[in-house]
């Protein structure tokens, strides 16, 4: 079934769905880099360039990610809450 040592589970359509943790390749963020890229007029090599200079910066943006997280996690800073993300509705 792909399982190794890691599953996440899923809420989904009120169930609970289990499957294995995929492994980020990175690929995902590549395809959409170019896509983005490619949408804003650059081509060959100036392509290229601007894709190696986006694609330095994910790992750092992660890094951050994760660092904000793991603060969140250990109550040493506060998290957004649903209402700061989405605005509060009208009643």
């Amino acid at each position: 079934m792909g399982f190794s040592n890691e599953a996440e589970c899923i809420l989904q359509n009120n169930a609970i769905v289990i499957r294995p943790v995929r492994e980020n390749t990175g690929s995902e963020f590549s395809e959409q880099i170019l896509a983005d890229l490619i949408a804003q007029g650059f081509s060959g090599q100036e392509l290229l360039a601007k894709f190696k200079e986006v694609s330095k910066k994910i790992a750092p943006a992660m890094d951050k990610l994760i660092s904000e997280a793991d603060s969140i996690a250990k109550g040493e800073k506060k998290g957004a809450t649903m209402a700061d993300i989405f605005g509060v509705e009208d009643k």
